[in-house]
């Protein structure tokens, strides 16, 4: 009678192929504190100079600013790629978690994987992953893709959702472009009205004062907000490019069949906190080797 094949657990058979949860977002205290920051030392300065948040709290300079840099924007950009900025403008308010050494751990992972039981047993992982990315590259790899015709797949993703954002971007940009010019449309809308009065001084006086804030709202707008909402997303850009590179290059040592050893290596160029200087050492340059025939430096 054949013995009957030995019983698995089916906690620990699905142990191995148990996909990590992916980190989710987290607040970026820079783009917080740092408009914080801004509006502390903008307004704290015009109290020390005596002023009064009123004299900056003018909902007719707001909307004339606001409206008016949301139609230019919409005159320059098309539909689409103005909601699609709108819908990532969370982004530089949050940033991802995602973790270089644990997107390197689970290569590593897939990597030890494929020496042991061939790349094809790579399949229940490729779809149970998370980022769509790596798992369509892995998918790919699995289903016996050619390496080149996989390694161009794969950057072509790369540069159209770095073009992608790259139009993103550019709606902020364009935003802080027009919204100081709107601002001094908006002045120069309130000293027309200022004109109609030149009988009282005084009014005058509080007129301009008042004409002028949309100047302000322009001018704060677009080196407050825009313009850096702008360079942060670009700076989010770079970071999911190499995220993605990092695991093409991944998936191409995998398909290789190099050794995971090898592999770490490799990947960890990617990982910037590797790069950090080692504290404790000054920078001093290596002793130059003395001339022959010449004694070294301390020598006897």
């Amino acid at each position: 009678m054949a013995d009957a094949p030995p019983k698995t657990d089916p906690k620990s058979a699905s142990a191995g192929s148990k996909q990590p949860k992916p980190p989710g977002n987290r607040p970026d205290f820079a783009t917080i504190g740092g408009i914080a920051l801004a509006l502390a030392g903008i307004l704290g300065g015009l109290l020390l100079e005596k002023g009064s948040l009123q004299d900056v709290a003018q909902m007719t300079a707001a909307m004339i600013v606001l409206g008016g840099t949301l139609g230019a924007v919409l005159v320059t950009t098309p539909l689409p790629v103005f909601l699609r900025a709108c819908k990532g403008l969370g982004g530089v308010f949050f940033e991802k978690g995602d973790s270089t050494a644990a997107i390197v751990g689970s290569l590593i992972r897939y990597a030890t994987l494929a020496r042991k039981n061939g790349i094809v047993s790579l399949e229940t992982e490729a779809a149970a992953i998370q980022d769509p990315f790596l798992r369509k590259a892995l998918s790919l790899a699995v289903d016996g893709t050619d390496l080149q015709e996989l390694r161009k797949m794969m950057e072509l993703d790369i540069s159209l959702s770095e073009i992608a954002s790259e139009a993103e971007a550019r709606v902020w940009e364009a935003a802080g472009g027009y919204a100081p010019t709107i601002g001094i449309i908006g002045a120069v809308l309130g000293l027309i009205q200022v004109m109609k009065n030149l009988e009282d001084i005084r009014a005058v006086g509080h007129g301009i004062a008042v004409a002028f804030v949309a100047t302000v709202y322009g001018v704060a707008s677009a080196n407050i907000f825009f313009l850096p909402v702008a360079n942060k997303l670009r700076g989010r850009t770079r970071a999911a490019a190499m995220m993605r590179d990092l695991a093409l290059e991944g998936v191409v040592g995998i398909v290789e069949g190099l050794n995971p050893t090898l592999l770490r290596t490799k990947l960890e160029a990617y990982n910037q906190e590797s790069h950090k200087p080692v504290k404790g050492k000054s920078a001093r340059t290596t002793a130059k080797p003395a001339p022959s025939g010449q004694p070294a430096p301390g020598g006897g």
